[in-house]
């Protein structure tokens, strides 16, 4: 790696980490940031952000300035390339420092060898950008932007929405908070955000959300170090009245982190005795932050919820929640590294997973108790098919209907699509044990 550090040549290594080797975004941006100085952490965050999200478009435009492919070992460059075009088609960059920086930035990357191709390259695209992008948008994975396989997915399973949902997945995601109401509520914390010169809304399907104008930086939040408010989608928001909490119940939240609606649940209604699992140890440091910064306590236990032997104690519990892994296409706006690392043979074990969860916790539930089953997922298969297996497999099983639905009532259970109500898509499901 060059000692000299740009936002472009960053952006560039952590795009081509994410393409190339399969890395979660997230955990690969958080520390090239950090070796960067502060006024180049935002635009490193936009174009990374940007490539991951128009990748698909991007590519297709790129495979047409670069004829013969670049070696895997220059994954950089032909993510650099990438980079370039994306500060072109869609930032307010001045084009000629968009191009200026971005060749510049193949010498911090230690391929001097390179300027020459990407400026022809960039410079091409310049002179003539309409005929590349109206080449490159005869495919559907570049007009949408998304891999094939999700958008014959998508079609299958929404015939209508279907253009819509990729569209939405193509959106900024916007910033929402959970107002703690041990703390506050909705409505004086507006006036609190608007003291603070913090222009927001409120999320009218969620009595403690608030949708906010523009992002900011988490500490510029009124309260939010002494655990006034957190951040969370409205849609996640709706889990915990599904729940319909009681005072003195022991609580479940099978696979927990980061810990926004084990939060939530223990905002919700103080006395109960919450139980929250993870498989990863490391994600349960997130839930014990949440949890200390709220001033909240629960049983932390890393371990498979699914491997009952390995963690219960033996007595029942009144609500369960599981949150299921899932393909995070609900969600894809938030992260939209999912359309680079989900691969359409993962949603059959993913789904085998979901099931397991199922069978191993429901027998933990007490009668009269409820089971809680919601994914980030607009995939039928994870979502109503998978509830219609289990109530058929379980006669002891019931569906709950809901006076206030969460979301729009599918066969079984509810679906909110990417992009409803400006939410995350989401799937809920209300079991009752008879």
């Amino acid at each position: 790696m060059a000692k000299k550090q740009s936002a472009r040549a960053n952006a560039a290594r952590v795009i081509a980490e994410v393409t190339q080797q399969h890395r979660s975004l997230n955990g690969v941006l958080s520390h090239a940031l950090l070796a960067l100085p502060e006024n180049e952490r935002s635009l490193c965050q936009q174009i990374c952000y940007g490539v991951i999200r128009w990748h698909h478009q991007l590519q297709a435009i790129a495979s047409q300035l670069v004829k013969k492919p670049l070696k895997k070992k220059d994954g950089d460059i032909a993510a650099l390339l990438l980079c370039g075009l994306y500060q072109l088609r869609a930032m307010r960059i001045p084009a000629h420092a968009a191009l200026s920086e971005t060749v510049n930035a193949c010498k911090q990357l230690g391929k001097p060898w390179a300027t020459g191709l990407v400026n022809a390259s960039l410079r091409n695209y310049q002179r003539d950008p309409s005929s590349f992008d109206d080449s490159a948008l005869q495919q559907d994975s570049a007009k949408y932007s998304h891999p094939d396989w999700l958008i014959e997915r998508f079609k299958q399973d929404w015939p209508e929405q279907w253009p819509a949902i990729l569209d939405a997945n193509n959106q900024q995601p916007p910033m929402m908070l959970r107002v703690n109401q041990q703390y506050d509520s909705q409505d004086n914390y507006l006036k609190r955000l608007q003291k603070a010169d913090i222009a927001a809304n409120a999320i009218n399907q969620t009595p403690q959300g608030i949708l906010l104008d523009s992002p900011c930086d988490v500490y510029q939040l009124p309260g939010f170090e002494q655990g006034h408010v957190s951040v969370q989608d409205g849609a996640a928001q709706l889990v915990a009245k599904l729940l319909d909490l009681k005072p003195n119940q022991r609580i479940l939240d099978a696979c927990a982190a980061p810990g926004g609606k084990t939060c939530h649940i223990l905002e919700s209604q103080t006395g109960n005795a919450v139980t929250a699992l993870d498989i990863d140890p490391k994600r349960l440091v997130q839930i014990q932050q949440n949890t200390d910064r709220l001033n909240l306590s629960a049983t932390l236990i890393a371990a498979d919820a699914g491997d009952i032997t390995s963690w219960w104690d033996g007595q029942k519990f009144d609500r369960i929640l599981i949150d299921a892994p899932c393909s995070g296409t609900g969600v894809i706006r938030r992260h939209p590294d999912i359309k680079l690392l989900r691969r359409p043979e993962d949603i059959a074990s993913l789904v085998e997973k979901q099931r397991q969860l199922l069978e191993s916790l429901w027998p933990l539930l007490n009668t009269g108790g409820l089971l809680v089953y919601t994914t980030c997922s607009a995939l039928k298969q994870e979502n109503e098919q998978q509830i219609m297996n289990f109530l058929q497999q379980h006669p002891e099983a019931q569906e709950e209907i809901s006076t206030v639905p969460p979301a729009t009532r599918a066969s079984v259970g509810y679906q909110r699509l990417p992009g409803d109500d400006e939410l995350d898509g989401f799937y809920y499901a209300c079991l009752s044990h008879r």
